[in-house]
């Protein structure tokens, strides 16, 4: 997924969102559906890391989805589409809790599979984004869109004609050099950077929480080694443990009715660097000498406004970027957040086996750097319509707007 996400979002810039989100989705599905068929693990694990490249593609669906909304109501609706995340995590848990049991890993895998296989037959009827087809030089098809869009909603179509921007050729569309161009490049490298702090910090604090749980140390930072390894392997989960992965899933929502409520309020940016901030505040806390309930409660709380920050920077990025780099610019974000979730075992896992103290101090400092990040972008992009050029981004840029 680090690698893949920047290719998808090429793909998505160059050959359409549709055709993108069609491809992946087909790419997941075989290798998902073939992993229940591997015979060894070497196998097994080859399976799956080609799924994952499939998966990369996924996010280019809030590209395809934010490029249908109006600035008032984008940041709600990206929101809410993507609380189907969690819903999708909670569904996963019910199914393995009622399949793993009776009929094993195998058939779990290829029923998780089957409903990339539904997407990709019913996306016949999902349309191309006119902002694409406009930046493609497509204005028939765009045209054959937004006459369906104003028929659906009961209303006329505009007097004028569409307008194609001949600066946005193929060459520039889904060029990753383009993101550094002089009006680009500092958000992107502060996006790059907020985003693997998101991730390092999310799943950070999925794996400290057991972690937490299970330390015999409350304060710990008295030198108590926690056991994170089992010398017997994996041990198999039952039906209570499948029951904890639901409710655990469940904790994604209280961030996203946070950020639904104060996003259109105060802005992307200062509702990233508030969930940010809250975030590093809540780890901080851990220092203390707190029993299990409290210690849960701020584990829970962090996860909560981290999860938000998430979903807040999904609205974000599409927003920032011009139609022509959009979908490579949140697969390019999106792939530096793998990185983060890359590194942050070696954190939780690893060196709290020494101290608690370390990894709370590294996930509490991170948080931190992230809201600054976010302080330094350049763009607001609340109630600001998404750009199709590098220049109307040029003079945003220079005004600080």
């Amino acid at each position: 997924m680090f690698l893949s996400a920047t290719i998808w979002g090429k793909i998505c810039d160059r050959y359409g969102r549709k055709t993108g989100l069609l491809w992946s989705s087909l790419f997941t599905f075989t290798f998902g559906a073939l992993s229940s068929l591997a015979p060894n693990i070497q196998v097994f694990l080859l399976l799956r890391g080609l799924t994952g490249i499939g998966v990369g593609g996924l996010p280019q669906c809030i590209t395809l989805y934010s490029e249908f909304l109006g600035s008032s109501q984008r940041a709600k609706c990206v929101t809410l589409i993507q609380s189907f995340w969690g819903v999708g995590a909670c569904f996963e848990a019910i199914i393995a809790y009622f399949v793993m049991d009776s009929l094993g890993w195998r058939w779990l895998l290829i029923i998780s599979s089957l409903p990339l296989l539904v997407y990709s037959f019913v996306s016949i009827w999902l349309p191309e984004s006119p902002r694409f087809s406009i930046s493609a030089g497509k204005r028939d098809e765009a045209y054959t869109v937004l006459k369906e869009i104003a028929y659906y909603n009961n209303k006329k179509m505009p007097e004028g004609e569409l307008i194609v921007l001949k600066t946005n050729n193929t060459k520039t569309r889904g060029s990753i050099r383009n993101l550094f161009i002089p009006s680009l490049r500092r958000t992107t490298l502060l996006l790059w950077f907020i985003w693997t702090m998101n991730a390092f910090s999310y799943y950070g604090n999925i794996l400290l929480t057991t972690i937490f749980l299970q330390s015999s140390d409350e304060c710990h930072g008295g030198g108590h080694k926690i056991n994170v390894s089992t010398s017997t392997g994996c041990k198999p989960l039952d039906k209570s443990d499948y029951i904890d992965i639901f409710t655990t899933s469940l904790a994604e929502f209280p961030g996203l009715i946070l950020v639904v409520l104060v996003i259109e309020l105060i802005g992307r940016k200062k509702t990233m660097a508030l969930g940010l901030g809250i975030f590093s505040i809540s780890t901080s806390i851990l220092y203390l000498c707190l029993s299990r309930p409290i210690v849960t409660t701020f584990v829970f709380v962090a996860r909560a406004f981290i999860s938000g920050t998430i979903q807040c920077v999904y609205v974000y990025t599409p927003e920032v970027y011009p139609t022509s780099l959009r979908s490579i610019g949140l697969g390019a974000s999106s792939g530096m957040a793998r990185l983060g979730a890359i590194v942050t075992p070696f954190v939780a896992q690893v060196v709290s086996t020494y101290s608690l103290y370390i990894p709370v101090t590294v996930y509490g400092l991170c948080g931190l750097l992230g809201a600054i990040a976010v302080l330094a972008l350049p763009i607001e992009t609340k109630g600001r319509k998404m750009t199709a050029s590098f220049f109307f981004l040029f003079i945003l840029t220079f005004l600080n707007i």
